[in-house]
């Protein structure tokens, strides 16, 4: 495409170097999908009908799982339609769409995962306290405030980014619209949105992983002095599922942001990038609900309700 000439569509590369593996890759992706929407669709149905599991923590954990049925909704459909033709174009503004609600979702994803920390702190350092703090009204403010914030730090530069006009390179070489390449494609100067990008990253990424790491310290101090194993073991096991998805999101993210540019390779970020989008909202039910005793007895009871209902 020749510099001047106005952009209407961009061009998604994806994955090139697998012909011969995209009837494979579909079947695998969608079969990921479909256990991904069934998997957090069940945490959010179960804590819905379960009315032991209508606590803070697991009304956080509902949230982060609606977030990743969107979440993944907003890539996976379009990286199945790469698999199975030979171009895959997309009009600008869905790609801006596209690009608006997945660093939206992620954004608040963030927000919520840092939130379900400090339940965690005042859960095992304020024992006591918990209950009148972290009050229904509390959650929903907290919750509300992670959804309204990752919006609004989104939202604030997509409409700077939709005023551009685009008249660059418009194959992205990725399986979705990222921010850089698109910017890449502006026939204007981008440093004021580079810059407000910049800023946001700094608040969200080691902002949210700093609160994290803080809270988890007082967490582990007050574990620790529990006098007994079993007390030591019960109180970990409630924050155990939390910072596992929390290490591989931020560990992922941090693998991208952190590597010298001069190693950066367009191959390994778009593999990290599968984990953040794929791979961690599949896996997040299985590992809040593994070793979760509660869950698994809420799940039992769901399934074995209407079998004694169709027996009677």
């Amino acid at each position: 495409m020749r510099n001047g000439t106005a952009i209407t569509e961009f061009i998604l590369v994806g994955f090139p170097g697998t012909q011969g593996l995209q009837g494979l890759l579909f079947i695998v992706i969608f079969l990921i999908y479909i256990l991904t929407l069934s998997g957090n669709g069940l945490i959010i149905f179960i804590v819905w009908v379960e009315p032991r599991l209508q606590t803070p923590m697991y009304f956080f954990l509902c949230n982060l799982a609606f977030l990743e049925i969107w979440y993944t909704t907003t890539v996976i459909p379009k990286l199945l339609e790469i698999f199975v033709v030979t171009k895959t174009v997309i009009c600008t503004a869905c790609c801006l769409l596209q690009a608006f609600f997945h660093f939206f979702l992620g954004t608040t994803e963030f927000l919520i995962l840092g939130t379900m920390s400090f339940d965690r702190y005042l859960a095992i350092c304020e024992p006591l306290r918990y209950p009148t703090i972290m009050t229904k009204n509390l959650c929903m403010q907290l919750a509300l405030s992670s959804w309204l914030g990752g919006f609004t730090i989104v939202f604030c530069q997509t409409m700077l980014l939709i005023q551009l006009p685009f008249c660059g390179n418009n194959v992205i070489n990725h399986f979705y619209c990222d921010v850089g390449p698109i910017l890449k494609a502006a026939c204007a100067d981008t440093s004021i949105l580079e810059l407000l990008g910049l800023l946001a990253t700094i608040l969200v990424i080691p902002g949210s992983l700093l609160f994290t790491i803080i809270s988890y310290f007082y967490i582990l101090s007050t574990i620790l002095r529990i006098p007994s194993a079993t007390g030591r073991q019960k109180a970990f096991s409630t924050c155990a599922s939390h910072l596992t998805v929390v290490s591989l999101f931020y560990g992922a993210v941090l693998f991208m942001y952190l590597r010298p540019t001069a190693h950066s390779s367009f191959k390994i970020n778009k593999v990290v990038s599968v984990l953040n989008t794929i791979l961690t909202p599949l896996l997040n039910p299985f590992i809040y609900t593994i070793r979760n005793k509660e869950v698994k007895g809420a799940l039992g009871k769901a399934m074995t309700c209407p079998k004694a209902h169709h027996a009677k």
